[in-house]
């Protein structure tokens, strides 16, 4: 750490199990080597008013197994489309990219350690154009970063909504229902796939394969008249029909991508229950995907993904974020992590091994 000793890590964009471990990971092995480790406050938000605390050992010790982020985080904090509001309550977007510069300067800092997903990793490679020192940690529970075999918070989301489909498992069987499940990912079908797989879901619906409403029908009505008289479904919030388009829950503005998803479960099993006479009932998991401790993977993948970023600081090699590739911890080019989503392919192995054991998506 001779070239670099005062480090920043913020942490951006919604919580997930995981991120303490990466603080944890990056701020020991830098005050290991004799940096001097600052926690910026509720993600680019405290970046831009200026939140930070120098963080100590006892401070990062004995975190590795807790959910949420010490250091708070914001997915309303965009510098590049940070909003105002005015004392009429009218929301103004401006740029306060110069303002986070500032606070850059003012604390001193050789180099930033960004933990977040999509929206954090464009942000940090603005921030890296416009001349800051930049390391990327991919983080997310929709595990739709590309560059990446996997995020962190990937594993901890399917496992919860895993159980959770074996414990609807029981009470649909039980009363002979069509039990409705729907799942976080926004555009990406990752968690119903991963979740829908291992819990054995009858009919999974993902944002990637957009669903016919017949399809659905005659899959639950076909299970009940071969005498299995229960159907699971997990749908994926950002699943679709074939002719119509997204359920918007709510529009915030103060987001730089303004649509918060949710309510498709409801409407499937309205659907279900007004066409097919079959026993529904509805459960959105929501938050609870993005609580508690993460998984022993997310753990030893948080911790890799520190280490590895920490090396990057050390080197000086910015502008990177650091990637799963096959076993091994790699760096990428921040920017070609952007370049594209990752999206469920239809050459998906998962996807092949679903529908081989009689899984319906809802086209055919």
């Amino acid at each position: 750490m001779s070239k670099t000793q005062r480090i920043g890590i913020i942490t951006g964009g919604g919580d997930c199990p995981g991120l303490n471990a990466v603080i944890r990971a990056v701020a020991k092995t830098c005050m290991n080597g004799g940096a001097t480790v600052l926690g910026i406050e509720d993600g680019f938000e405290g970046f831009v008013e200026g939140r930070m605390q120098e963080l100590t050992d006892s401070q990062v010790s004995g975190i590795l197994s807790q959910g949420g982020t010490i250091l708070g985080t914001s997915n309303k904090g965009d510098p590049f489309h940070y909003p105002i509001e005015g004392p009429d309550g009218k929301i103004e977007i401006i740029d306060e990219s110069a303002r986070l510069l500032r606070n850059y300067k003012r604390w001193g800092l050789d180099a930033i350690v960004a933990i977040g997903g999509d929206g954090t990793m464009h942000i940090s490679s603005k921030l890296s154009d416009l001349g800051l020192n930049v390391i990327g940690v991919p983080k997310t529970i929709d595990n739709d970063l590309d560059a990446t075999d996997v995020t962190f918070g990937y594993d901890s989301a399917r496992f919860v909504a895993t159980e959770a489909i074996d414990r609807l498992h029981t009470t649909g069987s039980s009363h002979h229902r069509v039990m409705v499940i729907e799942v976080m990912g926004r555009y990406a079908g990752w968690i119903a796939l991963g979740s829908g797989l291992a819990g054995g879901a009858d009919i999974i619906l993902i944002p990637e394969i957009p669903f016919k409403w017949e399809a659905i029908y005659q899959k639950v009505k076909a299970r009940s008249l071969h005498g299995k008289r229960f159907s699971i479904v997990c749908v994926a919030e950002g699943a679709k029909p074939f002719d119509g388009d997204l359920v918007v829950k709510k529009l915030d503005e103060k987001l730089t991508d303004s649509k918060r998803l949710g309510g498709i479960g409801e409407l499937i099993g309205d659907r279900i229950s007004e066409q097919t006479r079959l026993e529904t009932r509805v459960t959105v998991l929501g938050h609870l995907q993005r609580g508690g401790s993460p998984t022993p993977f997310d753990r030893n993948l948080a911790t890799r993904f520190g280490y590895v970023a920490s090396q990057l600081v050390t080197s000086g090699k910015f502008g990177y974020m650091v990637a799963l590739k096959g076993n091994r911890v790699e760096s990428v080019l921040i920017k070609d992590a952007i370049a594209q989503q990752k999206l469920v392919p239809m050459t998906s192995q998962a996807l092949h091994a679903a529908r081989a054991v009689g899984t319906s998506f809802g086209d055919e």
